[in-house]
Order: structure tokens, then C-alpha cells, then sequence
């Protein structure tokens, strides 16, 4: 089961890993106020994690990115005998690091991007992808209605640094977690090296460089790394 981030739906975020259906199952979900669902005022987290619970039965693997990383990391902890594995790529766990001086200037940024493009969803996505690793030149003037949709989502989503993070529940799952990072932001670093180390010596690490941010889309380079680990932990 495959859970994206912000600003891309389920089948954009995850097009890279198409090829892994000839051996899997994919269950790509498209989150609440994303395309083909019906615009919502307000992202959050917490719904979300309830919602991708509920749909873990039959157990699946579950695999989340940023936002959807913490989304999935909340699931797991919720229905830890619905999960097979845990795979989670450069989650947004600042709450687990508040008060480190990086972490604080990042949310600080964060915030202070929504103030400057309160009313400039383009304005705000290209300095928002710019923050990422990104190239803020990519984005599209004027947005497209469906990617304005998902930007403003963006721009009302409940801060990923308000979660708390059941990181106890989480170590003494049965199941297997691995965190995977792009290698083009300490920060990130950082947060996937204290997520893993949290949730114990068991729990697996990787950097795979190359796409920044949206790391899982290397394409062969991530999906032969996560098929190891799969497959490794059947």
C-alpha cells in the first residue's frame, strides 16, 4: 500500500513503481482532497491515518512518503496486525527533533513561506520546491486547476510538527521498518537517522540519491532497494 505526500496524488507520486506490479499487488491510494477525490478545505494527518488503518486488512506492506510517511507511521502504530512492513521515505517527523536549531529554522521557513504567498499558490509551490531540493523553475505559470488543488491543500494542511509519534508502540511492533532518505538535506537526514534509531537496532536504513525529496522517483534504484527489503523480511 503506497501513501503519498503533498502536492501529487497517489498515481503521479508513485508512477515510477509500476514496474513492481509484475511481482506485487500496488495499492496506490489517493489521500482525502486529492485528485479524483473532491477538494478539501484542511489536510490533516490524523484523519488520514485513521482512514489508511481501515484499509489495512488484508495486511499489507505499507510504504509512505513525506507527509504520507508520518500518515502511515500513525496507521501502523494504530493497527500494528494489519502491517506486513513498514517503509517510510523521508517522513516529515519534525517532532521528534523540536528545539534542534535546524529543525526550528525549517518549520520557521516553512511558516514564513505561508505568510509571504498567503494568496500566491504558485508563488508558494515555487519556493516551497526550491526548500526541497527542487528545481522552483519546473512549476508551471499559471498553475493547472488540479495542481492548484493539491497546492492549496498544502497550504491548509494541520503542520506535520504538531504529531506526536507513538515511537514506543512502534518499536515493540512485530513488524520490520526501514526509512530511506534522498541525501540532499541534512535535516532530512537527520529525522530518517533518529526514526530509525528510535525504532530500534531491527530497523533498516538507506540514502538513495538522486531525486531529491521524492526519492522514489530513481525509479530501479528505490524499487530494487525496497523489493530486498520485502523480500528479505517475508
Amino acid at each position: 500500500m503506497l501513501v503519498h505526500g503533498a502536492i501529487t496524488n497517489g498515481p503521479a507520486a508513485w508512477s515510477k513503481q509500476r514496474p513492481l506490479a509484475e511481482r506485487w499487488q500496488l495499492l496506490v491510494v489517493s489521500r482525502p482532497g486529492f485528485v479524483p477525490n473532491p477538494p478539501e478545505e484542511r489536510c490533516d494527518f490524523e484523519p488520514d491515518a485513521s482512514a489508511i488503518a481501515g484499509l489495512l486488512d488484508p495486511p499489507a506492506h505499507l510504504v509512505g512518503h513525506s507527509y504520507g510517511g508520518l500518515v502511515a507511521l500513525l496507521a501502523a502504530a494504530q493497527r500494528p496486525e494489519g502491517v506486513r512492513s513498514l517503509t517510510v521515505i523521508e517522513p516529515a517527523v519534525m517532532s521528534l527533533l523540536r528545539g534542534d536549531p535546524e529543525v526550528e529554522e525549517a518549520i520557521a521557513h516553512h511558516l514564513a513561506l505561508l505568510g509571504a504567498h498567503r494568496d500566491d499558490p504558485r508563488g508558494f509551490l515555487a519556493a516551497f520546491t526550491a526548500s526541497l531540493g527542487g528545481d522552483a523553475a519546473t512549476v508551471p505559470d499559471p498553475l493547472p486547476d488540479q495542481l492548484r488543488q493539491h497546492v492549496e491543500l498544502l497550504m491548509h494542511e494541520r503542520f506535520p510538527w504538531e504529531a506526536a509519534i507513538p515511537i514506543e508502540t512502534l518499536a515493540s511492533a512485530p513488524f520490520p521498518t526501514f526509512a530511506v532518505s534522498g541525501g540532499h538535506s541534512p535535516m532530512h537526514e537527520m529525522m530518517c537517522d533518529t526514526l530509525a534509531g528510535r525504532l530500534g537496532p531491527s530497523a533498516q536504513r538507506a540514502v538513495i540519491e538522486g531525486a531529491g525529496h521524492i526519492v522514489q522517483r530513481t525509479g530501479a534504484a528505490f524499487n530494487d532497494r525496497l523489493e530486498h527489503f520485502l523480500v528479505s523480511r517475508q
